[in-house]
């Protein structure tokens, strides 16, 4: 099973397609700043199959090669940033020095 992945900008979404059904996405929102992911769906047909892992690798792919950091709302890509340390470094800090 080949899953190709497409970043649909004006749906701020990436796709997973398999054979020309779509499998899944993954929504953002993108800014110059930092890349939000609050939601991820897997289609029923295709839980299972590894079509998360792929979305969460490529937006995070995607992220990184626009030195963009990352706020992951969505439990699933947040969950996945932790099983693969080498996404961490993505992870959005906030560095605000405010104090009361």
């Amino acid at each position: 099973m080949a899953v190709s992945i497409r970043d649909v900008e004006e749906e701020n979404r990436f796709e997973a397609w398999v054979d020309g059904v779509q499998a899944g996405f993954a929504e953002y929102l993108r800014s110059d700043h930092l890349v939000v992911y609050p939601h991820t769906v897997v289609e029923p047909a295709f839980e299972g199959q590894g079509i998360g892992s792929a979305l969460a690798r490529a937006a995070l792919d995607d992220a990184r090669a626009r030195d963009l950091p990352v706020l992951a709302t969505c439990p699933f890509i947040k969950g996945w940033m932790l099983r693969h340390p080498e996404y961490t470094d993505l992870a959005y800090e906030n560095r605000s020095q405010v104090a009361d």
